[in-house]
């Protein structure tokens, strides 16, 4: 949470769904991708809202996801600060009722903006019932976003078979959301989470539209969420945001962009970290011995992290023109 700011993700929200643009929700699951989506959001003047799930929290916290949260949001404000955009957290899928310690303790952090508390494996009650558990548990300056409906593919380490997917009805939306007083709701319209690509989606705006209307009709503020959107297309993406969505989370995107670019950097410089074969593999004496030696300039771990950085800088201000949030930072003279 940016405690300097006087703009709350809500109003961010708000401002999106007047302006019809949206955000991106980004998984952070490493220092670099942090700093990369920074970079690129601050290049476009874009505000920023990133996600950091249990799993993720544990990573920067050293096996305790609480510390994690806590650790993340030192970083998550000092880099806000420096490149003069807001950053939101959300913590992201917290299963319940099994996670309902972690979210208690990661709210009492003050890092996270918003919560996304997840019981769509449930029956209906049963996610109504524990949604606004978790709504009257949480302080009211923090949101809180819930899921109705199945979405496929894999989300951390739980896989939800596509036959088992199905889709929101808009008449279920409105009643989940007065019954649990929820400030976002994420749907399922066709999307998958993990890896999308063979798969034929069949992703609907036209339903996330009547689900828009169906809230706002009822009298509902709720703000439209899209899990799943690695695989969207650009078309896709344009028309869910004018069908009423302001949010898409987006996480596997930034894991194969990291992964590939540091695969890329090492291939091309293998030469200057490993050993020819005609010499004897000493690490421990660091080559001492030999007429070869590894060159430091790509051995050293902020070379391939200042690639991956990049990389993912130039991914998210694109991403940004695209939901058409760059150009409306809180922090930018309109």
């Amino acid at each position: 949470m940016s405690h300097d700011s006087t703009v709350t993700l809500r109003e961010c929200y708000e401002d999106a769904k007047t302006g019809r643009y949206g955000f991106f929700a980004s998984n952070v699951t490493h220092f670099d991708i942090l700093v990369g989506l920074l970079r690129g959001s601050a290049s476009v003047d874009a505000d920023l809202v990133v996600q950091l799930g249990m799993e993720e929290a544990a990573f920067f916290g050293d096996d305790d996801p609480a510390v994690g949260v806590d650790v993340f949001g030192g970083c998550l404000d000092a880099l806000a600060t420096r490149h003069g955009i807001e950053a939101y957290c959300n913590l992201d899928h917290i299963h319940l009722p099994n996670d309902f310690d972690f979210l208690e303790d990661a709210v009492a952090t003050s890092v996270p903006d918003s919560v996304m508390v997840d019981a769509s494996a449930e029956a209906f009650e049963r996610n109504v019932k524990l949604t606004a558990k978790a709504v009257d548990s949480v302080d009211d300056d923090v949101l809180v976003e819930a899921e109705l409906g199945r979405i496929a593919g894999i989300e951390g380490n739980t896989e939800t078979p596509s036959d088992e997917a199905f889709y929101t009805d808009p008449d279920d939306a409105v009643e989940f959301v007065e019954r649990t007083g929820c400030d976002l709701l994420a749907v399922s319209i066709g999307t998958q989470h993990g890896v999308a690509s063979g798969r034929d989606l069949d992703v609907r705006p036209d339903l996330a539209a009547d689900i828009h209307d169906a809230l706002v009709e009822a009298g509902h503020d709720t703000f439209l969420v899209v899990h799943g959107a690695s695989g969207l297309s650009n078309e896709r993406i344009e028309e869910l945001i004018d069908a009423g969505v302001c949010k898409f989370n987006k996480n596997t995107r930034y894991q194969y962009e990291f992964a590939r670019t540091a695969a890329d950097f090492y291939h091309d410089h293998a030469d200057a970290i490993r050993p020819p074969a005609d010499v004897a593999d000493d690490r421990a004496g660091f080559f001492r011995e030999s007429n070869w030696q590894p060159d430091k300039t790509h051995f050293h771990p902020h070379a391939v992290s200042e690639a991956a950085q990049e990389r993912i800088a130039a991914v998210m201000s694109d991403l940004c023109m695209l939901t058409g949030c760059a150009g409306e930072s809180v922090h930018t003279d309109r």
